[in-house]
């Protein structure tokens, strides 16, 4: 199957997200956890706290339009939540480990290959 333009741009968002992270001292476990009612980007590990990475990737030429977490909406947040109690579950994750939900907000420029990040961590919506 072909992917779509979005679809394309949105896995290069994730593989830099998934570096940037590592660089910062995360461990990845598990990337596209994905159930029919939710996905979870980037799974991670950092201090013992388990960390669900939402990445949110835009690319322009310009600086118009809209920023990357003015898409992070309550229907997604609701979908992301459910997958993370799926995962939780699924792998028997101890109640007593700590978890939190972090955005990435990438900003692709590809005349110039580079790639901006913005982490925000501990989001609530």
């Amino acid at each position: 199957m072909t992917k779509t333009k979005k679809r394309e741009t949105g896995d290069i968002g994730e593989d830099v997200v998934a570096k940037y992270v590592a660089n910062k001292g995360f461990f990845v476990l598990e990337r596209n956890y994905l159930r029919p009612w939710g996905e979870i980007d980037i799974v991670a590990k950092k201090d013992e706290k388990l960390r669900f990475i939402e990445v949110k990737t835009v690319s322009r030429v310009t600086k118009t339009g809209p920023r990357p977490e003015e898409n992070m909406h309550k229907h997604k947040f609701l979908r992301l939540s459910r997958a993370i109690q799926t995962y939780l579950l699924e792998k028997k994750v101890s109640e007593s480990v700590g978890w939190q939900i972090d955005l990435a907000c990438v900003y692709l420029d590809f005349e110039t290959r580079r790639a901006k990040v913005e982490l925000f961590e501990n989001i609530i919506l």
